[in-house]
C-alpha cells in the first residue's frame, strides 16, 4: 500500500434544496455532507461506517463526480476534478468506478452478462474484434468466480451473489485504479458476503486498486479495511487505522456503534452504549457539535455551542470531540 494519496477530499460538502420560495429560490438545505476532508492511498481500503442517513453513500458519489459537490475540493491524484465538465472528465471515467449496493437493480434486465460487461469493456477498448471483445468478458468472467458460458444468460438467471459479481466484472472491464464499494454486500445472504468480501480483497492485490467501501457491518469493515471513518450527520468524527478503532475508539459515537456489534467471547464483549433519540434532520442539524444531543458525556455550555474541529490525538487518529 502507497503512503501517496490516490484521492484527496478537502472540506467537501453536498447541500441538497429541500424547499424554496415562491419565486423558485432555496429556501432550505439538507446538509448532506457538510465539510468532510479523506484522503486515499493507492493499494488501500478505507471504510466508511455511520447510521443510515449519515451521508455515507452521498460522499462516494460525489468523491466520483456523480453529484456536484456544494463546496470543497476533490482531487484524483494530482488533478483536481471538482468541477471539471462532463467532457473534462470522460477519460478519468474509466479510473474511478463505483459497485452498487442492489445487485438486483444494478443491472439491466434485457442486455445479456456478454453485453453488459462488454458495454462497460468497450469504453476502454473501442477497438477490439468481437472474438477479441468475447474472449476478454470469459476472463472477467472467470476472475470473478464465474463461468464464461454465463455470457449468454441475463441477470434474472443468477442468484444475488451472482449478480454482484457481474455488476464488480463490469466495474474491473475499465482497469480502474479506485472503486467506491457502496454497501456491495447488504443485500447478499451472509453465506454470499464472505465470498463477495474475499474477492475484493484479492482482485485489490492483484491489480492494486483503492477502496472507499461504505457498510453498515462493523465486522465486516474491520476485516477489509485498513483505516476506517466514522461518520454522523455528514461529518466524520472519528479516523483511524483500523485496529485503533476497533480496540481503542475515542469518540463516543464510535463506541455505542462498536458496542452494538456481537462478541462470542463473554471476555471480549463491550458495555451496551444505548443512544437516547434518534438521529437530528439534515434539515436542521444542533448547533455545536451535532451529537451532543445523543452523547451521554456531554457537557452543556461547551459541546452544544462550539463544533469541535477533527484533530490529530496520537499519530494517524484523528477524533472530533471536545472531551476524547
Amino acid at each position: 500500500m502507497s503512503e501517496t494519496p490516490l484521492v484527496r477530499i478537502r472540506d467537501v460538502k453536498k447541500h441538497f434544496v429541500a424547499d424554496r420560495t415562491f419565486l423558485g429560490r432555496p429556501k432550505r438545505w439538507v446538509r448532506a455532507v457538510d465539510g468532510v476532508s479523506l484522503d486515499i492511498a493507492a493499494g488501500e481500503t478505507l471504510g466508511l461506517v455511520g447510521e443510515s442517513g449519515c451521508g455515507k453513500s452521498t460522499l462516494g458519489r460525489v468523491v466520483l463526480r456523480l453529484h456536484e459537490p456544494t463546496a470543497g475540493q476533490i482531487f484524483y491524484g494530482d488533478q483536481e476534478i471538482t468541477h471539471l465538465s462532463n467532457a473534462a472528465m470522460r477519460p478519468l471515467r474509466h479510473k474511478m468506478q463505483i459497485i452498487f449496493q442492489d445487485p438486483y437493480g444494478s443491472l439491466n434486465p434485457r442486455m445479456t452478462v456478454r453485453a453488459t460487461v462488454a458495454e462497460a469493456l468497450r469504453q476502454r477498448q473501442a477497438k477490439l474484434a468481437s472474438s477479441e471483445e468475447e474472449d476478454r468478458v470469459g476472463d472477467l468472467l472467470e476472475r470473478v468466480g464465474l463461468r464464461r458460458e454465463h455470457m449468454r444468460r441475463y441477470p434474472h438467471e443468477f442468484s444475488g451473489g451472482q449478480r454482484q459479481r457481474i455488476g464488480i466484472a463490469r466495474a474491473l472491464a475499465v482497469d480502474p485504479r479506485f472503486i467506491v464499494a457502496d454497501e456491495p454486500i447488504s443485500a447478499l445472504d451472509v453465506s454470499v458476503q464472505a465470498q463477495i468480501v474475499n474477492l475484493l480483497m484479492d482482485l485489490q492485490d492483484e491489480f492494486d486498486l483503492s477502496y472507499l467501501f461504505i457498510a453498515h457491518d462493523l465486522t465486516v469493515v474491520e476485516y477489509i479495511s485498513h483505516r476506517v471513518a466514522v461518520m454522523y450527520l455528514g461529518r466524520v468524527v472519528e479516523l483511524a487505522p483500523a485496529k485503533q478503532i476497533y480496540e481503542a475508539p475515542r469518540h463516543p459515537y464510535t463506541k455505542a456503534l462498536l458496542s452494538a456489534v456481537p462478541i462470542t467471547d463473554p471476555k471480549l464483549r463491550r458495555e451496551r452504549i444505548l443512544l437516547e433519540g434518534d438521529v437530528p434532520s439534515p434539515l436542521d442539524p444542533p448547533t455545536g457539535c451535532t451529537f451532543h444531543p445523543r452523547c451521554p458525556i456531554a457537557e452543556k455550555g461547551l459541546c452544544d455551542r462550539e463544533a469541535p474541529t477533527l484533530d490529530a490525538i496520537e499519530d494517524g487518529h484523528l477524533v472530533s470531540c471536545h472531551l476524547a
